[in-house]
């Protein structure tokens, strides 16, 4: 599978972005897709994860309330809207894979996207 995320950029705090993920090279339905972000010298974080079905989506604390995940099985795609954008947010985020149920560990996923950079002005 390969994944390929984009849609980042530079915004002001306050703003919105909204985050894609596109899958090809195979079974899109057979994954639960998860978003992870990364700052400069910081660990790569959990950010939201979505269900095979799209039936479930689990977010973490720091985003909850702010960003939203979704998926379009018809354009093997999943997005992460962001909404109310805060500084702390700048990082380099990456979609993923998962054979599991809303995983949060990293290294519960398989095949990553090569990141797309979203920066945050105050």
């Amino acid at each position: 599978v390969q994944l390929q995320a984009f849609g980042g950029g530079l915004v002001q705090a306050g703003g919105s972005l909204r985050l894609s993920c596109a899958a090809s090279g195979g079974t899109f339905s057979a994954y639960a897709i998860g978003w992870f972000r990364q700052a400069p010298g910081k660990e790569r974080e959990f950010v939201a994860v979505i269900s095979k079905c799209a039936g479930r989506t689990f977010l973490a604390d720091s985003v909850r309330g702010r960003f939203t995940i979704s998926r379009d099985s018809a354009k093997n795609t999943v997005y992460l809207q962001m909404n109310s954008l805060k500084p702390e947010d700048t990082a380099v985020y990456y979609c993923a894979t998962s054979s599991g149920y809303l995983p949060k560990v990293r290294a519960e996923y398989t095949y990553w996207g090569q990141g797309t950079l979203v920066t945050v002005s105050s």
